[in-house]
């Protein structure tokens, strides 16, 4: 798992081997992350989509 710079994780988060979270993401509260997650998005759900982004 790696996560970048700046950012947020909501509470009760799973992060599944090999999760690359890149900087400047918001995870909502009880989001399963695999796979790799743009930078400066935010994402929500079980698996995760992209619902909005950060600027």
């Amino acid at each position: 798992m790696t996560i970048g710079d700046d950012v947020w994780i909501g509470a009760n988060c799973v992060f599944l081997d090999g999760a690359i979270v890149h900087s400047g993401c918001v995870i909502a509260a009880g989001t399963v992350v695999k796979g790799e997650v743009p930078a400066f998005s935010v994402i929500a759900g079980n698996p995760w989509r992209q619902i909005g982004a950060r600027s």
